[in-house]
Order: structure tokens, then C-alpha cells, then sequence
């Protein structure tokens, strides 16, 4: 089995790469294009980040199945959480998709998010450090090291490729 991530972004194709290791999968990843924000600002728009890079991923060569990651924040009534969402595309299937766990961020983060910088910066900043985002990631940051971005997207991976093995298994499909 070949799948292409659509990302180069080590916490991402290792996520992947554990996620499929009982298929013996060839997993590859590659710059694709989200198509959305540098920064989403919702679900949906995370949502469509992942999709997108997903279906780029497939469409740029010849794997059989393409995930796209994508991190994003949404507001709510008691903050701005952090979300992260992913997306599996085959052909002639419709999407699959996961979401990992949310957790609220500091409001200094929140302040500067709103103001119109991205996480990401905003992060090696804030710690002094640099690529956090390829790194442990916000999430391993305010988890005190306890979930680092790759474990986090190593879930939403896991759910998805569940959901693909149900899917084969049953023939049920979700509709976006």
C-alpha cells in the first residue's frame, strides 16, 4: 500500500507512518497546498485544510490513499481551543475524517491569534525555541510534554484509518 501525506512535516508523516505500520504501507510525504488560511480559524476551515491536502496528495502521484493534516484554532464561549483535524481520500470514495483533542490556550496566545499572527511564530516566541511546530508542537507545550504533536496526530491518524477499515469492512460510507 502507498499513502502520500500531504505534508513534510516530520510529526505528520510519522504519525502516518505508525498509523499504517500493519500494512507494511510506503508512506511518503509532500508539499501540497491547504488552501486555506496559514492561520484556520475554525473547524470547518481546518476541516477543509485537511481534505485539501489529502486530495493534492492523492492527485500528485500514484498512491492509493492520501491524508491530509492540518492544525487550526477555534473560538469559543470559554476561549480559543486548539484543534487539530485530518482528512483520508481514496478514489471515488468520499472523505474521512478525524478530529484530535482540543485544549484551551493561554489568552497571550489567544490576544495574538486574534490580532492576526499564527501559531506556529507565535510558539518559537513565546518559548525561545525554534520549529516548534515540527517539533512537540502547542499541544506538547501546554501538555507539559505529556502529548506531543506527533502522539496527538498519531490519534486523529489511528481514527482514520479505523474509520477506513470499517469502511471496507461494512461498505458504509460517511457523506460530507
Amino acid at each position: 500500500m502507498y499513502v502520500a501525506v500531504g505534508s513534510k512535516n516530520q510529526t505528520k508523516v510519522k504519525a502516518v507512518e505508525e498509523a499504517f505500520k500493519k500494512y507494511d504501507a510506503k508512506v511518503k510525504g509532500m508539499d501540497v497546498p491547504s488552501g486555506v488560511s496559514e492561520q484556520p480559524f475554525s473547524d470547518e476551515e481546518t476541516i477543509q485544510g485537511a481534505i485539501n491536502r489529502a486530495q493534492a496528495a492523492l492527485e500528485n502521484n500514484d498512491a492509493e490513499l492520501g491524508i491530509g493534516l492540518e492544525g487550526g484554532v477555534q473560538q469559543t464561549k470559554f476561549g480559543m481551543m486548539l484543534c487539530n483535524w485530518g482528512a483520508l481520500v481514496q478514489y471515488g470514495k468520499s472523505p474521512i475524517i478525524s478530529c484530535g483533542a482540543r485544549i484551551l490556550l493561554p489568552k497571550e496566545i489567544e490576544h495574538r491569534l486574534i490580532v492576526g499572527e499564527e501559531l506556529g511564530p507565535i510558539m518559537d516566541d513565546f518559548m525561545k525555541k525554534t520549529n516548534i511546530r515540527s517539533k512537540e508542537g502547542a499541544i506538547g507545550i501546554f501538555t507539559n510534554g505529556l502529548i506531543p504533536r506527533q502522539e496527538m496526530f498519531l490519534h486523529v491518524s489511528t481514527l482514520l484509518v479505523g474509520q477506513y477499515e470499517y469502511r471496507n469492512i461494512n461498505g458504509l460510507e460517511t457523506q460530507l
